[in-house]
């Protein structure tokens, strides 16, 4: 099937493509992922249907991978995720700032996911550049990693994502005034920390797992070891957060003794 050109499933380059070392359970559901991922966001594809992989089952071990939940990396001093660092549940982003698709979730679908799930200690959610459009694309990311580093990484999130941002590229002077607009404080800081070491190394260990988890276009999710790819709608994120959740409780009520019972699904309070 040929490729449109302006969709998100490109190929990246090959020069960070070091396959992590998994079980056969996660080499599968890594080919699994690099199949859904194409059909999420192929051409004539719009990215907003739901595929039957991104479906969440009443079984809410069906499409977990434990391996792939073991990427959370729950680190409290994580400049690029928000939400408590022991939430019951990660969802762990893979994109790109030239992606459309990411922007329509960074629009669409991650704020309400806030609302309901991260602000209620539900929910944590872990970003992970994975550029794939080439030299701006790997400038914007090294970008979002420096203004991370002054606290202002979700607000240069928005910036990059706004409605239209994308179209304008992301030359140095672009990035500098995505920066300003984020607030970031030190713009001369801004600019030498984009264009470290530490910035490239950064990126470059995020590209790492998405390669090795079998991504091949943006943009892609782990919902605690579950594989999501494409911008779904927002059902199909609320399915699989709140099973992982359920999962969680029952989990920790056979631990503590309370027979896993189990509690409403949560989110109630968004009913």
């Amino acid at each position: 099937m040929p490729k449109s050109p302006s969709t998100p499933s490109r190929k990246p380059s090959t020069r960070n493509r070091k396959p992590l070392v998994y079980g056969a359970g996660v080499v599968l559901a890594a080919a699994l992922l690099g199949f859904v991922s194409y059909r999420a966001t192929a051409p004539d594809h719009s990215g907003s249907g739901s595929s039957s992989v991104a479906d969440v089952t009443a079984d809410p071990d069906a499409g977990v991978y434990p391996e792939l939940a073991k990427l959370a990396r729950r680190d409290a001093g994580d400049k690029l995720a928000q939400g408590r660092a022991d939430a019951p549940v990660v969802l762990i982003e893979y994109a790109d700032f030239k992606c459309g698709y990411c922007g329509k979730f960074a629009r669409d679908t991650e704020p309400a996911l806030v609302k309901k799930y991260v602000d209620n200690g539900t929910l944590r959610i872990e970003w992970r550049n994975f550029p794939i459009f080439g030299a701006e694309s790997e400038a914007a990311a090294r970008a979002s990693w420096a203004a991370g580093q002054q606290d202002r990484f979700w607000q240069f999130h928005a910036a990059a994502y706004a409605e239209g941002a994308k179209e304008k590229g992301f030359g140095k002077a672009r990035l500098k005034e995505l920066a300003r607009q984020a607030g970031v404080a030190d713009l001369d800081r801004f600019a030498r920390d984009a264009d470290s070491a530490s910035a490239s190394a950064a990126v470059g260990k995020d590209q790492e797992q998405g390669y090795g988890i079998g991504a091949t276009s943006t943009p892609s999710f782990l919902i605690n070891g579950r594989p999501i790819a494409g911008a779904q709608p927002m059902e199909t994120f609320t399915s699989a957060i709140e099973a992982a959740a359920e999962k969680a409780r029952n989990t920790e009520d056979a631990k503590s003794g309370k027979g896993g019972k189990n509690a409403e699904g949560a989110g109630d309070d968004a009913k």
